[in-house]
């Protein structure tokens, strides 16, 4: 993350003239729509489609197969991109709230057109199985409509003969996004939609695990934003510092690790970047002993194995009533076995996807094997990955650790994978200290049929953002 790391090794980037495929953005508005392909990717800057002289690609995780090449931006790129986006920031936080709010909804409306194209491109580039992938473009586009419809208000603090104070919300400038692996549409359209409808201007940084759908979805906002007001640049780990440091950068908008998130925030702290950290979590969910079990097990399993368990807030600990435990084990294992198949994401049978990339895998690999070396008790899977097979792939069965110990890895850290351990309760304050026990406070849960009691715990936890 130090300045002279981020200046060393850059290369010139190649621009390719006049934009592509007669895409030449006047105006604001392009001369002609185009259809979008999927064959190459490329950089957006102010509304132009650019490549670099070095490119890179990620794989497949489902076959760790190749996918096709994206450019590794430097910092030339950087300097020319946010140029680009400081330039349009003025006229386009003159533009009305309502106009911004429409275009938002042009976009979702864009968005939605290639739905089945960019679900496909997803589970390719995440994992994910095909129907996640379009859930995650559902809720994207159901996110920009919703932001599309936020007020803005003006208070008047004060209003005399003498003066009048009035409390206003103004655009900040230029923004960063640098979004994760795991839900790279919706996490990136999270951040594009309230900064552009409160008359910001924004570049995307993608994961460089996960860099397709954003590159695509950016080359689509072509359509519908002036130049420099949406942009999109791919690249290596290098990239994020260069935001983090850039002079001319308002605000970084960072979704990732707990670790990424201090040297993001370090980065940032010279230029007196305003910083939102969305980090890692490690959920606890408390079960009452008076839960409905066949209601409350389908969708318990759901937030604890969704897109491989590779979500920072779905739940990492479940802590379960001792009267009702053993019961609600096994049944809570049987439905996972019964209805959460493991295989690659183009199998509309599979629930469970590849972990995304080599580095997870290895972490995750790491605390499957803490199984037999803590002497964990596996109340359902447990097995290595075999590696001598055939078969390709970052795949894990789903795995439940029946009752570790609570300061073992399992409880204490976030495995983001599918491995979790069920844990037994007698009180209720003790399991809400156990609950409180961590450093990571990003979500927590009580599931019960007795709302006041609930309610009760629940106020208790120390989590939320």
């Amino acid at each position: 993350m130090s300045p002279a790391a981020i200046a060393n090794g850059t290369t010139n980037g190649a621009k390719e003239t006049n934009g592509i495929n007669g895409i030449n953005g006047v105006n604001g508005v392009n001369e002609q729509s185009h259809q979008l392909q999927f064959e190459k990717y490329y950089n957006i800057i102010n509304n132009e489609l650019t490549t670099t002289s070095k490119t890179r690609h990620s794989i497949n995780p489902a076959t760790t197969q190749p996918n096709a090449e994206v450019p590794v931006s430097t910092q030339d790129d950087v300097d020319r991109a946010v140029a680009a986006a400081r330039a349009a920031f003025k006229p386009w936080a003159k533009v009305s709230v309502e106009e911004r709010g429409q275009k938002l909804r042009d976009y979702a409306d864009a968005i939605e057109s290639y739905t089945n194209e960019l679900a496909k491109l997803l589970t390719s580039e995440q994992g994910k199985p095909l129907a996640q992938s379009m859930q995650e473009i559902g809720m994207a586009t159901t996110w920009l409509r919703a932001f599309s419809t936020m007020k803005l208000p003006e208070e008047i603090v004060e209003d005399s003969e003498d003066r009048q104070v009035i409390n206003r919300y103004t655009p900040l400038g230029v923004a960063c996004g640098i979004v994760p692996w795991n839900y790279p549409i919706l996490l990136a359209m999270g951040k594009v939609g309230p900064a552009l409808y409160t008359g910001n201007t924004i570049i995307i940084k993608p994961s460089p695990y996960t860099p397709y759908c954003d590159l695509k979805l950016v080359e689509l906002g072509m359509q519908i934003f002036p130049p420099g007001v949406l942009q999109a640049l791919s690249g290596e780990e290098d990239l994020g510092p260069m935001f983090s440091t850039h002079p001319d950068i308002d605000k970084i908008a960072f979704t990732g690790s707990s670790a990424t998130g201090k040297k993001v925030m370090a980065a940032s702290a010279p230029t007196l970047k305003r910083v939102t950290l969305e980090l890692g979590g490690n959920d606890p969910a408390i079960i009452c002993d008076d839960v409905e079990m066949e209601k409350v097990i389908p969708k318990l399993a759901i937030v604890s194995f969704l897109c491989c368990s590779q979500i920072c807030m779905m739940i990492k600990r479940l802590y379960v009533h001792s009267s009702i435990y053993d019961q609600f084990v096994a049944a809570f294992c049987a439905h996972v076995k019964e209805n959460f198949k493991v295989g690659p994401g183009t199998d509309p049978e599979n629930f469970i996807g590849p972990v995304q990339n080599s580095m997870q895998y290895a972490k995750v690999k790491d605390m499957y094997s803490q199984i037999a070396e803590q002497g964990w008790t596996p109340a359902l899977g447990g097995d290595m990955p075999d590696e001598t097979s055939s078969s390709k792939g970052y795949f894990f069965t789903p795995t439940v650790i029946d009752n570790p110990p609570e300061d073992s890895r399992i409880v204490t850290e976030e495995p983001f994978g599918p491995i979790l351990p069920i844990l037994k309760w007698e009180h209720d304050d003790e399991v809400i200290a156990r609950a409180n026990d961590s450093k990571m406070g990003l979500g927590a849960s009580v599931w019960s049929t007795d709302l006041e009691r609930a309610t009760a715990m629940a106020k208790q936890l120390e989590a939320g953002t």
